[in-house]
């Protein structure tokens, strides 16, 4: 008896670490294969690509060589072990002798050596021994005292002697942090192996089937002109994002990137989460921090190119101009000036993987938006495509296979291993099949971006009268996607926000947001007409656009500056570079306003989930009348775009019938409307059918509002 009840305390006692246990045991025997392409589905869908069915397949068993190949570098087979590569590259602590094991990539050197504080930074007297395969190893045993000679925090760099001779120093592209010492621009690896790191608390968080997405940039968080920290974001921002009803943020520029000014966009080291905003354990904790939220956490990963940078990137990292990148012109992006990854190379395939999967259990992040996914596609990138639509500009020539099978890969193994993980493709193309399943031939990705949203309302706002605004296509552009391929809808990104562009409140109100966005000041035409469109731009894209919604940090309430980095032509100031939540708390702002329509129009959603709903019924786009009204989800959405007139009795068709009420009004008073709609009205349908509807239903319907009825069961 004594035994059996020491027996329940051990198995309570250890639970979790028993069911952790057997998780690696199971993973250690999943099989990961790629079966036969299972194209027959993705043909049901789109008729259109029976054309090209010759050309998918291709592909597809291009992918399956590269599995190939992968199992071929991975010991004993095991792909799980290739996706877990940075537990052996890079340097380590050995746990059972605490001796510091390095593995290094760098098939061009001559010879490779390790130096640092540990060593008074003497270049040869730590050797690598060459590999097979380009690769290189060094074991550095355990002091005297028994502890590693190499401490945390301990400043490192590797030496590379190239075929002509001379020693370079480099830092280990996986090298997981580095910051550049005080007054200077130049990283350096430092060390990190705290006795005491940071562990989650929470579990991650299930891939919300309707994700609102939060896009944020840490650095600039902060109303202060200066670098934000990732505990400021962790303590002041991660509850904002929660109460206004986002279940999902996209942290931007995490991967460290030597020059701020880049948007995070010029990557040096990628297994660096950014130095410049605090240390690993403060992102980890900001990560914990938003699970405890029930907030589903994606990062921003840039696996398109990287930065050029030598000394503390990864460009000519073994002394030639190749290693990670193709040679020659194929190896340049010339608009963006970076570095293009060979993806033909196993041992890219290996840091590109690894690496996302570092980020994924290493910092229990839950998903991934990747950055350049049309540039990665075409041997063009995309650079004066016009992308029409014909499907051959999809399966001809111009595309890269090679990019698309690492794509395809990358997506096929983060799903095998974390089902949970969704992935988001930063695609203008609109390539067929990039977001379906990879065993049907498709890209694997999750959603894509609906980066033609933005530029409509762009051009919409920068070119035509209100009165002259096409309401058909607008409706087009909202609804113009593949079929059972899911669409991330937003209005405006961190791409209109940045200098050189203007945000959809900018567009709308420019100047005056200076002088009268004050209740204590006159409402001015110009103010009026931008709060009302703001509302009705984002109400209309967040419910027509798309499966999923984005918003940029602080566009909820049409921050009223540009995002512009601290750099030479602005006399390295941060004052643009922040976000000023003073005007939204401010109770005598309309900022407020926006931010309060915002909220909840996120609620609302989550209550009716019409992001995951289904496309919406489209029954009325009336061009004189300036009139858009659809259903999704069980709710019936009103915008009235006209300038000046309203409408009364206005007549919409509705295919359920009963009683409905208003549960969203952007004319409401809380938002900064003039409140011409009473709440306590009941619209009932009747029985004739209108607009290719089984009922109708007659409204008022004010100019320049939009409002959403919910029917009363």
């Amino acid at each position: 008896m004594k035994f059996l009840t020491n027996l329940i305390k051990y198995i309570y006692r250890n639970y979790l670490r028993i069911i952790a246990r057997l998780i690696v045991r199971t993973e250690r025997k999943m099989t990961i294969e790629l079966k036969e392409i299972e194209i027959d589905s993705l043909l049901r869908l789109d008729g259109y690509l029976e054309h090209h069915k010759g050309e998918i397949t291709r592909r597809y068993n291009c992918l399956r060589e590269m599995l190939d190949r992968i199992k071929q570098a991975s010991p004993n087979g095991d792909v799980l072990e290739f996706c877990r590569s940075y537990k052996e590259y890079g340097l380590h602590i050995n746990k059972k002798d605490n001796s510091v094991d390095g593995l290094e990539w760098a098939p061009g050197a001559e010879a490779l050596f390790l130096k640092g504080d540990f060593n008074n930074w003497n270049e040869t007297s730590h050797p690598y021994e060459r590999q097979p395969f380009g690769k290189w190893k060094i074991k550095i045993p355990a002091g005297k005292d028994g502890k590693p000679v190499i401490k945390h925090l301990s400043k490192l760099k590797l030496v590379v002697k190239t075929r002509s001779g001379s020693l370079e120093e480099r830092i280990s592209p996986w090298a997981s942090y580095v910051k550049p010492p005080e007054g200077s621009f130049q990283y350096e690896q430092v060390f990190w192996n705290p006795p005491n790191p940071y562990k989650p608390v929470f579990s991650k968080v299930d891939a919300p089937k309707n994700m609102k997405i939060y896009e944020a940039h840490v650095g600039i968080s902060s109303q202060e002109g200066k670098v934000s920290t990732y505990d400021y974001f962790t303590d002041q921002i991660l509850g904002r994002i929660k109460r206004q009803g986002y279940n999902a943020i996209q942290l931007m520029a995490i991967m460290e990137h030597a020059y701020y000014g880049c948007f995070g966009y010029q990557v040096t080291s990628f297994f660096a989460a950014s130095s410049r905003y605090g240390t690993p354990d403060q992102l980890k904790k900001l990560i914990d921090r938003a699970h405890s939220l029930g907030i589903y956490v994606l990062l921003d990963v840039v696996h398109s190119h990287a930065c050029k940078n030598v000394l503390d990137g990864l460009n000519q990292f073994d002394g030639t101009n190749s290693c990670f990148f193709h040679d020659g012109p194929r190896g340049e992006h010339r608009l963006w000036d970076s570095r293009l990854f060979d993806y033909s190379q196993i041992e890219v395939l290996r840091f590109l993987i690894s690496n996302l999967f570092w980020y994924l259990e290493e910092y229990n992040f839950d998903g991934f938006r990747f950055d350049g996914v049309t540039s990665m596609l075409y041997h063009s990138h995309g650079l004066g495509e016009g992308f029409s639509g014909d499907y051959r500009e999809y399966f001809g020539l111009n595309t890269d296979t090679e990019s698309f099978n690492y794509l395809q890969m990358a997506n096929f193994l983060c799903h095998a291993v974390h089902p949970q993980c969704i992935t988001i493709a930063e695609d203008v193309s609109g390539m067929p099949a990039l977001c379906r399943p990879v065993r049907e031939g498709g890209g694997g990705f999750d959603y894509r971006l609906g980066m033609a949203i933005p530029d409509k309302w762009i051009k919409v706002l920068k070119h035509e009268r209100d009165e002259n605004w096409n309401m058909g296509d607008i409706v087009h552009t909202l609804t113009n996607r593949r079929w059972q391929e899911k669409t991330v809808a937003y209005a405006e990104s961190h791409d209109q926000a940045l200098v050189g562009d203007k945000t959809i409140a900018f567009w709308l109100m420019d100047k005056e947001m200076y002088d009268f966005m004050s209740t204590v000041t006159p409402l001015t035409p110009i103010i009026d007409r931008g709060i009302s469109l703001h509302k009705m731009i984002r109400l209309i894209t967040h419910a027509l656009g798309g499966e999923a919604w984005l918003n940029f940090e602080g566009n909820e309430f049409g921050h009223p500056e540009w995002l512009d980095f601290p750099r030479e032509g602005n006399n390295n100031s941060y004052h643009y570079a922040r976000r000023q939540w003073c005007l939204v708390d401010d109770h005598l702002l309309r900022y407020r306003f926006l931010n309060n329509f915002d909220r909840d129009m996120n609620h609302l959603e989550q209550r009716y989930t019409w992001l995951s709903s289904g496309p919406a019924w489209v029954s009325w786009k009336h061009e004189d009348d300036k009139i858009i009204v659809f259903e999704r989800a069980g709710l019936v959405f009103v915008f009235n775009f006209h300038p000046t007139k309203s409408f009364t009795d206005y007549k919409i068709g509705v295919d359920t019938p009963g009683k409905y009420k208003i549960a969203l009004d952007s004319d409401d008073p809380e938002y900064g409307g003039h409140s011409r709609l009473d709440h306590s009205t009941d619209y009932y349908t009747f029985d004739e059918g209108y607009a290719g509807r089984r009922h109708h239903m007659c409204v008022y319907a004010p100019s320049r509002v939009c409002f959403v009825l919910s029917r009363i069961s």
